[in-house]
């Protein structure tokens, strides 16, 4: 069984699905980490984003794998180099390249298959996971959204503002939702769930609820 949890950053998703993995007993795959990963990945060997054949020809040579707690890009835990801003931007770029949505979904669906898994992401519910179980589609206020995120980045000791990483939020979501190829967007079938003022407990309880409904556990 497949549960889909998509939406932009700072929605809390992330965190959510997390949880709710753990809370049922699935799998965890946080795709937005293998976006990221590829952006280093490309960005290390200085690819131009607009050479859309040596994108591709990079592509043959990246293997990711998001594991439990981790990150692994060609043998390297990359897990703390992804989060940076700078990748985190160069993971939209990338997440607009068709070669790289086409690289990676076919990585998420080989990794999910025959799994009881949660899948986070921007597209998962759309065009990765069509006939998923469950689709949940997270949002927040902007605002809120880009506070989350300053505080999770002054936690971690990067120095940045609340203004920066408004900023490059909007950008970040215009680029998502403007893509040709899988905008970020609610499935037609999916449940929407405002975070702005739920707590990480509330979320995870309304996403429990909505699944105990469709989906089985995977402990017996």
């Amino acid at each position: 069984m497949i549960v889909t949890i998509d939406g932009p950053a700072g929605s809390g998703k992330s965190t959510a699905a997390r949880d709710l993995a753990a809370r049922l007993g699935y799998d965890y795959l946080d795709t937005g980490a293998m976006y990221r990963a590829v952006a280093l990945a490309l960005g290390r060997r200085q690819i131009d984003l607009t050479d859309l054949p040596a994108v591709e020809a990079a592509l043959a040579t990246v293997q990711v794998e998001a594991l439990p707690g981790r990150v692994v890009l060609n043998g390297e835990d990359v897990s703390g180099l992804i989060r940076n801003p700078e990748v985190s931007q160069g993971a939209s770029r990338v997440a607009v390249i068709p070669a790289v949505r086409r690289f990676l979904a076919t990585e998420q669906r080989r990794v999910a298959a025959g799994r009881h898994i949660v899948c986070e992401g921007r597209d998962q519910g759309t065009a990765v996971f069509p006939d998923a179980g469950c689709k949940f589609f997270l949002t927040a206020d902007p605002v809120t959204r880009a506070e989350r995120r300053y505080h999770e980045l002054a936690a971690s000791g990067e120095p940045i503002s609340l203004e920066e990483v408004l900023q490059a939020q909007v950008e970040r979501d215009a680029r998502d939702a403007s893509r040709d190829l899988a905008p970020m967007r609610p499935a037609d079938d999916a449940i929407v769930i405002d975070t702005t003022h739920l707590t990480p407990d509330g979320v995870l309880a309304r996403l429990e609820e909505e699944v105990s409904r469709r989906c089985p556990p995977a402990r017996t």
